[in-house]
């Protein structure tokens, strides 16, 4: 199947999945940020406690994961679809597999969720343990990454 964009389309289309990308690095750090306030909150008291609650971390951190996982696999996917648009294939590498990695701790972070809300701490530790793997590989994803990007600019 030969799919032929016209070239401004394909252009544009091309840095959508680096551009979508960054965003979402930087929200998965925020992610990990509100993260680190909801185990805080744990342990505290009095006005501390107070202040935690009134900031609504569990609540954002619940709401941002679940737009990251639709945005990753989105992404990842459509990443996957303009490389084959573009190329005729999927060039297989260090940035296919550690997109699909991502995409795959994301998901097994994410199914944790009911199972923390029943309080399973077994849950809590797949899903801290995942999501801290996923911030690992996202790191290498964006080196990878960037080593592309710099080969369709010519740099």
């Amino acid at each position: 199947m030969d799919l032929q964009l016209p070239d401004p389309i394909a252009t544009v289309l091309t840095f959508v999945h680096p551009l979508t990308m960054w965003i979402l690095l930087a929200m998965a750090v925020y992610a990990l940020k509100l993260g680190l306030k909801i185990r805080k909150l744990r342990s505290a008291k009095g006005e501390e406690k107070k202040e935690l609650l009134q900031a609504k971390p569990a609540q954002k951190h619940f709401a941002l994961g679940a737009v990251y996982l639709a945005a990753i696999v989105v992404s990842t996917v459509g990443g996957m679809a303009v490389t084959y648009i573009n190329n005729g294939k999927l060039f297989f590498g260090a940035h296919l597999l550690a997109g699909l990695g991502m995409m795959t701790l994301v998901a097994l972070a994410a199914s944790m969720s009911p199972f923390m809300q029943q309080g399973k701490q077994w849950a809590r530790n797949v899903h801290v343990v995942s999501n801290i793997a996923m911030l690992g590989v996202f790191g290498w994803q964006a080196v990878t990454g960037m080593q592309i990007v710099q080969k369709i600019l010519g740099i």
